[in-house]
């Protein structure tokens, strides 16, 4: 975990959890004292008041404390790695209808973020990878748009720094978050509107402007805040009388409706950015139950139809005893 070799807002994250939950709870032991039993004890703890994802990150955070420590000759065996990890079962969250989801963009329309909005919802965009799209990704004539950075809010480091924190665009890490997204005429013709209205707040804004190179930045072309951003749609999402949602839940529910329209579950994995198919599976796996009785219904039709049920021959004495 050392600075340099993750990100800025990991490196935060991951501070905070050692401040938090890690250093009060274990930091009163010799690191090569510190045994299984008190790590798995210290997750029994924080079971009680935390989630299991939450201590599953604790977990993943000295793990990787450790294996650094272990590399480095400090302790023999990495007791974090050995520890039980918690069972994390997927919380299923809220997901848009399609009635739901008109209202919505039919809300936005015509708001400087709407096609933000219509693009989370699409595609599943994280709310750091909308902010973080950037305008020489966009093709319009392959009808193609990158995904290659996010807008994340991280604490300032500098020193004597009067804010806390900044806003920084940050390249996306992994090979897989790093995708191109294949545009529809619509949503060609709907960033080809909003680079108009960019343009033309460009030119309000003369010299004020701050270039960043990003497709939906702030009126003075800065990186617009998350957290902005979060208040922003949950207004929105009131005004359309859907009451109040979180951005995160466009992501979900573009994914429930790529599925409810037969998108594969590899390819959602591909545009959701994911690591590995087995996560798409493990948080989207419940939605596919209706594809995989069709495929069930179509293999048995296709065995069956037709044909008079046949029943089983038994063999003489098999497994039974004559009397």
């Amino acid at each position: 975990m050392l600075p340099g070799h993750i990100a800025d807002s990991t490196l935060d994250d991951h501070e905070d959890t050692v401040r938090l939950h890690l250093k009060p709870a274990l930091g009163r032991h010799k690191l090569t004292a510190l045994t299984v039993a008190h790590v798995d004890a210290l997750w029994q703890a924080k079971r009680e008041t935390y989630s299991a994802n939450s201590v599953r990150i604790m977990r993943a955070v000295l793990r990787k404390a450790f294996g650094q420590a272990e590399r480095e000759g400090l302790v023999a065996r990495n007791v974090a790695a050995l520890s039980m990890p918690p069972r994390v079962r997927t919380n299923e969250g809220r997901t848009l209808t399609i009635d739901q989801a008109h209202k919505l963009l039919d809300q936005a329309n015509g708001h400087r973020m709407g096609t933000l909005i219509l693009l989370s919802l699409v595609f599943g965009l994280r709310r750091g990878e909308a902010l973080g799209l950037m305008r020489d990704g966009f093709d319009p004539e392959a009808g193609t748009l990158r995904v290659t950075h996010a807008v994340k809010r991280v604490k300032n480091r500098a020193p004597g720094a009067e804010r806390k924190t900044k806003l920084v665009i940050s390249e996306l890490k992994t090979r897989r978050s790093r995708r191109t997204l294949c545009l529809t005429p619509e949503l060609v013709d709907a960033l080809r509107r909003h680079r108009a209205a960019y343009n033309a707040e460009r030119l309000q804004a003369g010299q004020e402007w701050t270039e960043h190179g990003l497709i939906f930045p702030t009126v003075f072309g800065n990186p617009s805040d998350p957290d902005t951003f979060s208040h922003l749609f949950s207004s929105l999402a009131r005004k359309a009388g859907l009451g109040h949602w979180h951005p995160h839940e466009l992501r979900h529910s573009g994914a429930s409706l790529m599925l409810a329209q037969g998108t594969p579950l590899h390819v959602l994995s591909e545009v959701l950015g994911h690591a590995s198919t087995s996560i798409t599976k493990d948080v989207y796996g419940h939605l596919v139950e209706g594809e995989k009785r069709a495929a069930t219904a179509a293999i048995s039709g296709a065995l069956l139809s037709g044909q008079r049920p046949v029943a089983p021959r038994v063999a003489p004495n098999d497994g039974e005893e004559t009397g």
